[in-house]
């Protein structure tokens, strides 16, 4: 009798356990169910805020001033129409206009990388009198706006002269660079150019990480400095420059103030977005002879059509490289 008794309470007991389990798994799976909702409507979230402007100017872009003024249009316009993007394509003369971006933002980017290689390898391996410093003017650089010194370098590029040979060959005050691409390319093959500080730190940052065995190695093996950076450490550094090159093409393809500095009449993206408004409007009087202003609910449209067209190629590269670029970045420690 006591023997049955307690084989009962040992059943009682295993299956108050299993119950016990079965309940604690089903909180545990119902938590692991809930944490991924919630992280799912976060991520959701935090994507449809980074791509609402986009997805906006999309739409807009689209619309026809009668959709503007409809208050029951709120994204998908009623009449869709390409008459904006033709009106922006004209006014901008986007085929000129790309072609004048893409060849100032494939220099620069290509001279920037090459500089700012050279001058990261040589803040991250060699020691000479003077390196914290120069290299805490490096950074000084990414701190101070370059508003600071605009009048300096208009007048540098205005009157160029180098250490006085153009006066003494010429006899004149200097040379005009301005309106052309030779200001972009001087300021980026010195290691000067847009952002150049953040690219030295970066190449200098990955340079560091490698491991000097490498180097001592191929100076044991006999070779020189030059080509231990170019046969060993460069083909390692692939990654860094790649975030580099693509940070300089990104940056150069959007500048608007030095392109507004040293070019006058040289037609590039971002200029020709940053006055699309008062280009229409001229369009509009040579072809009706009419001289009218736009209402600021009609300008806004012009402007997002036409920055989506600037941001176009953008979109198109990032499709392309994506995998190479968050590689790149992953690889480089460029997180968060």
């Amino acid at each position: 009798m006591e023997l049955a008794l307690g084989k009962q309470k040992g059943l009682l007991h295993k299956t108050t356990e299993t119950r016990h389990r079965k309940r604690t798994l089903n909180l545990y799976t119902l938590s692991l169910y809930g944490w991924a909702v919630v992280r799912g409507v976060i991520v959701i979230g935090l994507c449809f805020l980074i791509l609402y402007p986009t997805i906006l100017k999309v739409f807009v872009s689209f619309m026809s001033e009668n959709d503007l003024y409809d208050v029951t249009v709120k994204y998908i316009p009623k009449n869709p129409t390409f008459e904006n993007i033709k009106k922006v394509w004209t006014a901008m003369r986007y085929p000129q206009a790309f072609w004048n971006t893409l060849k100032i933002s494939l220099m620069t980017s290509i001279m920037q990388l090459i500089s700012c290689t050279f001058i990261g390898y040589g803040f991250a391996r060699f020691n000479f009198k003077g390196k914290n410093l120069l290299f805490a003017l490096v950074i000084l650089t990414m701190i101070v706006p370059p508003q600071t010194i605009m009048i300096p370098l208009f007048l540098h590029f205005r009157y160029f002269d180098l250490f006085g040979i153009v006066s003494m060959l010429t006899g004149k005050k200097g040379i005009n660079l301005l309106n052309s691409q030779w200001p972009f390319m001087l300021l980026s093959a010195t290691g000067m150019g847009l952002k150049n500080g953040l690219y030295i730190y970066i190449m200098r940052q990955f340079f560091r990480g490698m491991p000097k065995e490498l180097e001592e190695a191929a100076y044991v093996d006999g070779a020189s400095m030059f080509r231990t950076f170019y046969q060993i450490m460069l083909p390692s550094a692939v990654p860094a420059m790649v975030t580099v090159f693509l940070f300089s093409f990104v940056w150069q393809w959007t500048d608007t103030f030095y392109s507004n500095l040293f070019l006058q009449n040289l037609r590039v993206l971002s200029v020709a977005l940053g006055s699309i408004s008062f280009d229409i409007t001229q369009q509009i009087y040579w072809e009706t002879g009419v001289n009218i202003s736009l209402s600021p609910v009609v300008s806004s449209m012009y402007t997002n059509t036409a920055s989506l067209l600037v941001i176009l190629p953008l979109i198109v590269i990032y499709l392309v490289a994506q995998k190479y670029f968050v590689e790149s970045i992953e690889r480089t420690g460029i997180v968060g």
